[in-house]
């Protein structure tokens, strides 16, 4: 199994943990007031499973089982990997502040830091499509 796939892998699993346990968390958090608390916590939970837990396991597996590109001689290809994993995880971090605060009535400067999230998150995305598209080929 490539470097790669291995920590996008170890990582989305951390984010499963993470999740869970920010769900646990806001369920428990304050019965009288659970509807609030859930309403607080539930954007950044979506958002550490589906782009943190489920994304980069998708990520980790895909580039670990596609084929080999057919010319391996691109060591930016790897760069680019390591780049979007940077990336990707920077904007969900950001993302997984930014949204209780701004949901808590903060104010507008965690709307832009949303804003960055998402961008980063395109990026991102973007990365992965690089690396990934030079190994789908027909037989």
């Amino acid at each position: 199994m490539p470097p790669l796939s291995r920590v996008l892998i170890r990582t989305a699993i951390a984010y499963l943990v993470a999740s869970l346990c920010l769900a646990a968390v806001a369920e428990g958090y304050d019965w009288a007031h659970a509807a609030t608390s859930r309403g607080l916590w539930m954007p950044s939970y979506l958002h550490l499973f589906f782009l943190g837990w489920v994304s980069q396991l998708i990520f980790g597996v895909a580039h670990w089982m596609f084929p080999k590109p057919l010319f391996p001689s691109l060591p930016v290809l790897e760069a680019v990997g390591w780049a979007s994993f940077a990336v990707w995880n920077l904007g969900l971090v950001l993302r997984t502040v930014a949204e209780p605060l701004l949901v808590a009535g903060s104010g507008e400067p965690w709307a832009v830091v949303l804003l960055v999230a998402a961008a980063l998150h395109g990026i991102g995305a973007l990365g992965w499509a690089l690396l990934l598209w030079p190994r789908i080929r027909g037989r």
